[in-house]
């Protein structure tokens, strides 16, 4: 199957190759299958990558441990840096559509090293997530088969058991990320279709739940009916700002993933626009389910710490199976199956990133030449896609073995990969429109004070984490030589991506010296 508006997969790029539009940008098209995701597409896989329904189980919990009441209000705060950097990366990306995202960009803004560290930055991010989704997933395909197995009258127990049995667990985690590559790898079209069917089901899932619990408060059959109040969204009354920066870490989870919006920019219907308007709605409509959610659980639930009040530790890791039987009754199940859709649809979703990511960065020369093959019967980064696999399903399987505790502290420290990759392409917007911020209301907010006050709050972030990390209760405890387990996994991320980075330059200079992507501004 060819399609006659495909540009052929080529190897990197010298400065004279041809641009995406014909401008002198620097950037070129790479053979993605241009056109193919339109702007519901692009905002369902937005969604299916945030993975509201996974995110929130694990996150209901440990937030409302820190602020309480105030649930509502960290989900708000948590969503202003996130909307604020996604205004940011709508500007570069109507200037600068190219798959890179924070690679290309922070490239073209800051130059080839800080640009080569955004890019890993982001790498690095997406193959801790795609483990742990893939963890994730084969925890709920097991609860909900032992669901299954009750409801017939067997032994759910023994079925639930298996998740703890490590060999068990590995190779059932080995077949999720088979199964997300080989869809992955597969043309836009397909991840689409699959993708409609499990965030709609999740969604629909979330929004039942929300209004059963409602139901059950306005019947007096609630667990703990507590009435929705105006100070749950005063993030003032938190208490400490220790508290508030525990709630944002937690939020800035719960919200990633938007950005994986623009990666697909090549494959686009309007390739300009249709992506940063795909990321904002999509931040905005998984805020608004949020805060549904929440409320509804906070309404039924309570705070307290017996049985399934919030603040209760035991069903912290996993609210939504505590609460879907009260909840939901007969139909509890369906929680089960949501989170379990959720985690595998977001393990699929998330190796666009990480594969498009790789895909320029070997195009432009930043990478070995193999990482820019394009499939030339789907038109997708099929060597990077498969890339990402084995290194997920390999720190998987290391992290597996070695502690449980060590899998929890990876997500830790992704807050804080998060922080990193995120700032630097909020301030490379900054950077690359500096010319153009006082050329009339509408940029000065967009191109100077969105990105420049998001990427700030970032920046707070990634250095109150870092410092918070060296203490070695931080996290799940774990510590090496009495430093915090998260910041040495932090540290030997970023510096394993200095020495890569080295390397690469002394394999491959081009890249290094700004010839095949060279810095540039935009001019008034």
């Amino acid at each position: 199957m060819t399609h006659p508006h495909h540009s052929e997969p080529h190897a990197p790029l010298t400065t004279a190759s041809a641009s995406v539009d014909g401008s002198d940008t620097g950037l070129s098209k790479k053979g993605l299958s241009a056109g193919s995701v339109g702007l519901i597409g692009a905002i369902v896989i937005g969604i299916s990558c945030i993975a509201p329904a996974y995110t929130l189980t694990g996150a209901l919990g440990p937030t409302v441990a820190e602020v309480g009441t105030q649930l509502p209000a960290i989900f708000l705060l948590g969503f202003i840096p996130m909307l604020l950097v996604a205004f940011g990366y709508r500007e570069l990306n109507n200037a600068m559509p190219d798959s890179g995202t924070s690679f290309t960009w922070a490239t073209r803004a800051f130059g080839p090293w800080l640009g080569w560290m955004g890019g890993w930055g982001l790498i690095a991010a997406t193959v801790v997530v795609l483990s742990n989704l893939a963890g994730i997933a084969v925890e709920f395909f097991y609860l909900a088969v032992s669901q299954l197995v009750d409801f017939f009258g067997g032994d759910g127990a023994a079925v639930a058991a298996l998740v703890g049995n490590p060999f068990v667990n590995v190779a059932t985690c080995l077949v999720f990320i088979l199964g997300a590559t080989l869809i992955s790898y597969r043309d836009m079209q397909t991840t689409q279709k699959v993708q409609y069917w499990l965030v709609g089901f999740q969604l629909l899932v979330m929004i039942g739940f929300g209004v059963a619990a409602f139901w059950h408060v306005a019947n007096g059959t609630a667990f703990d009916a507590t009435p929705v109040e105006l100070s749950w969204f005063n993030p003032f009354e938190v208490g400490s700002f220790s508290a508030v920066v525990a709630g944002l870490s937690v939020s800035l989870f719960v919200f990633w993933g938007w950005d994986v919006t623009l990666t697909m920019n090549e494959e686009t219907k309007g390739s300009r626009t249709t992506p940063g308007r795909a990321a904002t709605l999509t931040v905005t409509i998984v805020v608004a389910i949020y805060l549904f959610v929440a409320m509804g659980s906070l309404a039924f639930a309570g705070v307290g710490t017996e049985g399934v009040g919030l603040g209760n530790e035991d069903i912290q890791e996993n609210a939504f199976f505590y609460l879907a039987g009260p909840v939901l009754g007969p139909l509890a199940i369906l929680m089960s199956l949501a989170v379990l859709s959720s985690s595998a649809a977001s393990l699929q979703s998330t190796f666009v990133s990480p594969a498009r990511t790789l895909l320029a960065m070997g195009h432009y020369g930043a990478l070995p030449e193999k990482f820019a093959r394009v499939s030339p019967r789907f038109f997708t980064p099929g060597y990077a896609t498969v890339v990402a696999a084995i290194v997920a399903a390999v720190f998987y399987t290391v992290m597996r073995f070695v502690s449980e505790d060590v899998l929890w502290d990876t997500i830790t420290t992704l807050g804080m990969m998060i922080c990193f990759y995120y700032g630097i392409t909020a301030f490379a917007c900054v950077w690359y429109f500096r010319k153009t911020w006082f050329r009339s209301g509408r940029d000065f907010f967009f191109r100077l004070f969105a990105p420049f006050v998001g990427g700030l709050i970032l920046t707070v972030l990634f250095f109150t984490t870092l410092i918070d990390s060296m203490d070695p209760a931080y996290g799940s405890g774990s510590n090496i030589l009495g430093v915090g387990l998260v910041f040495v996994l932090g540290m030997v991320i970023l510096l394993t991506g200095v020495v890569i980075m080295f390397w690469q330059s002394w394999k491959r200079p081009a890249y290094f010296r700004g010839e095949t992507l060279s810095r540039a501004v935009a001019e008034e």
